[in-house]
């Protein structure tokens, strides 16, 4: 049997693509082995899982491989190429050219210029009112053409519930040392989002939810013709279940992060422009307290790894952004100009 360590090992060799490469940049995360060559991008799943995802067979992954392609090529349908099988031919000649038995799945990926992402291009000061404006028509456009999920909607809301509870559930944990700076904030967003509740049940059955990216931050968005919006989240329908106001608010939110805070603004009118019923500023406010907490417990979920990356930019980072969800509590975004 090829295990993963053989796979990876084959394909950071850069005499295992059928497009000729001189290097392999090889990058691991938490889900996946990424290999990029100089023209293109091979994603393989690890056979993982865990409470929130399920890679651990060769058809879930093939599923979500296929899943990665279908979802992405809603924003991104000139970068995501296709699904391609991992063979073994013999004992252990592993090939991409077709020939064999299928031991794995790949997502190919052209590979975009990591300068004109827009977490890239904010840092170096080279991001304009109009491509915002381009990324927030992109944006509308997408979300006016997704059917409302009236059905699945009440997803939405149980999400923002389960999830708040495992942000307080990790930023509370004692040895993290979070937990004096995180309880008062997690607090004011739990009642806040009690009191949203309500408006959030009306915006559902109103139809003004939506099946989304599930996962859009700066990092994620390509400033080129055309604008390129990658890696939506794959693995979990319901966390695509959303309302388009808290996800456009979460790519400003962390434009912010990065010092870019008139980003947000001309983000939220761009979409209202296109797509009305804007929520209320004090629900616009607990989706962003929310999703701040969510991106602090998420840093500090790197510090219960076995084997911790880069172990003191974790908990800075965390209390950034628990300072952050205090701000959004304090200081809804307003509208954007008229």
């Amino acid at each position: 049997m090829i295990d993963l360590a053989a796979k990876v090992r084959f394909l950071s060799d850069p005499k295992a693509y059928p497009h000729a490469t001189a290097i392999v940049d090889v990058r691991e995360t938490h889900m996946s082995w990424v290999f990029l060559t100089d023209d293109r991008v091979y994603k393989l799943k690890k056979p993982v899982k865990y409470p929130f995802l399920d890679f651990s067979t060769l058809w879930r992954r093939r599923f979500f491989c296929e899943e990665e392609l279908r979802l992405n090529r809603r924003l991104a349908g000139s970068t995501y190429c296709s699904v391609v099988a991992l063979r073994c031919e013999g004992p252990d000649r592993l090939n991409l050219t077709g020939q064999g038995s299928v031991i794995d799945w790949l997502v190919e990926m052209k590979r975009l210029p990591q300068a004109d992402l827009l977490d890239a291009r904010l840092r170096q000061g080279n991001v304009t009112e109009a491509d915002v404006r381009r990324i927030g028509q992109l944006l509308g456009d997408f979300y006016s053409a997704c059917p409302p999920e009236i059905v699945d909607g009440p997803l939405y809301a149980k999400h923002l519930i389960e999830e708040q509870a495992v942000n307080r559930a990790i930023l509370g944990r004692p040895e993290l040392g979070m937990a004096n700076v995180a309880l008062p904030v997690l607090d004011r967003v739990d009642q806040a989002l009690e009191r949203a509740l309500p408006r959030i049940e009306r915006r559902i059955s109103e139809g003004r939810i939506v099946e989304g990216h599930g996962d859009l931050r700066p990092e994620h968005v390509f400033i080129g013709e055309p604008i390129q919006i990658i890696d939506a989240l794959e693995f979990s329908r319901p966390m695509r279940i959303v309302d388009p106001y808290d996800e456009i608010n979460y790519l400003g939110l962390e434009c912010a992060v990065l010092g870019a805070f008139w980003v947000r603004p001309i983000l939220l009118h761009t979409l209202e422009a296109r797509l009305g019923g804007r929520t209320d500023d004090e629900t616009l406010a607990v989706y962003g307290g929310f999703r701040a907490l969510l991106r602090a417990r998420l840093c500090m979920a790197h510090l219960l790894d076995a084997h911790v990356a880069t172990p003191g930019k974790w908990k800075p980072l965390a209390l950034a952004y628990v300072e952050r969800a205090k701000g959004e509590l304090n200081s809804p975004c307003r509208p954007g100009p008229r």
